[in-house]
């Protein structure tokens, strides 16, 4: 079954944050999704802006649907023949992480990319962008960063993972985080990594052997259910690698991904051992600050609830037509 058909990019049509257009270009063209760029403004922002100020929407909506084409024609320049079907949107909202996870609740997004601007571990407990999307999002969220490891061709706007980190807990998120990792294993024929962590000093016996004569220990265990984790047709056409470590989650997770050289981290929303609860300090909110590479956050998806969110609809300023556009080289 096909996961994502719709992706969400926000960009405040900055270059910084247009780089998330290059993850969602190479996505939307490898699951022949539509690619839905959005941009929140702060209320009163568009008419005040002297850039996209005009007469009335409609101008104005005409002014960003220009930007939008500038960013996207930016990445596409160089490819031969590129077709792509998207569409812009611009809502307006106070707080911006709520904005997006309204819009594509509305949209019916099936995953979200963003970029994230990694804040200086002093200025950490206000959070970000990305991490408030994560928190609140209907649907999985991918987040990347300047710092990181990549894996779309600067030049084709091609995929190329290789190695893909799923970080499970046996729970319920964690399954739905290993889903959408073979699912993007399988599509790109990457290798597939899967880490397990338990608590401190719970291994208390060097790893001599995978089935010990006598009563199995934890490490044991959990190996045992992490081979079982993996349906059995994955090994036919993916290399599948199991690992179990002892600590704090973000840590190993970080420490896995960084050794191994991983392109992908996919995570889940609500798991046991890597849950997102606490407002400050979690081991996702943790991996997403300090993960070499982007970071998937697999959260199950959540129609929209028209009621509740019609006059935030009514607000939202969309290309109506719903087109398709074929971008060719400026």
């Amino acid at each position: 079954m096909k996961l994502i058909n719709r992706i969400l990019c926000p960009t405040d049509l900055s270059p910084e944050t247009d780089q998330a257009l290059r993850y969602s270009l190479a996505l939307a063209e490898a699951n022949e999704a539509e690619l839905v760029v959005c941009y929140c403004a702060q209320p009163g922002e568009l008419q005040a802006a002297p850039e996209l100020a005009g007469s009335g929407n409609g101008e104005v909506q005409h002014k960003i649907q220009k930007l939008f084409d500038g960013s996207l024609h930016r990445f596409l320049a160089g490819k031969s023949e590129p077709s792509l079907e998207w569409k812009g949107l611009v809502i307006e909202g106070e707080d911006v992480g709520d904005a997006i996870a309204d819009a594509a609740a509305t949209q019916g997004i099936d995953l979200i990319v963003m970029r994230s601007r990694r804040r200086p571990h002093r200025a950490a407990l206000l959070g970000s962008t990305a991490e408030s999307v994560c928190r609140t999002a209907p649907c999985p969220v991918l987040v990347t960063h300047s710092d990181e490891r990549e894996w779309v061709d600067k030049e084709d706007i091609q995929l190329a993972i290789k190695r893909i980190l799923v970080a499970y807990d046996f729970s319920d998120y964690s399954e739905l985080a290993l889903r959408y990792g073979i699912a993007l294993a399988q599509e790109h024929q990457a290798e597939l990594h899967l880490l397990h962590v338990l608590p401190p000093k719970s291994i208390s016996e060097p790893e001599i052997a995978w089935y010990p004569p006598s009563k199995e220990t934890a490490y044991h265990q959990a190996a045992r259910r992490l081979q079982k984790a993996i349906p059995s047709e994955v090994s036919l056409w993916c290399n599948v690698k199991h690992a179990v470590g002892e600590g704090r989650p973000y840590r190993e997770v970080l420490h896995y991904a960084e050794k191994n050289e991983i392109d992908l981290i996919s995570i889940g929303a609500h798991g046991a051992g890597f849950g997102m609860r606490a407002l400050f300090g979690s081991n996702v909110d943790r991996v997403l600050r300090q993960a070499p590479c982007p970071v998937l956050v697999a959260r199950p998806l959540k129609p929209a609830d028209r009621t509740d969110r019609a006059d935030r609809t009514d607000r939202n300023w969309t290309n109506s037509t719903n087109r398709s556009y074929t971008i060719g080289p400026t």
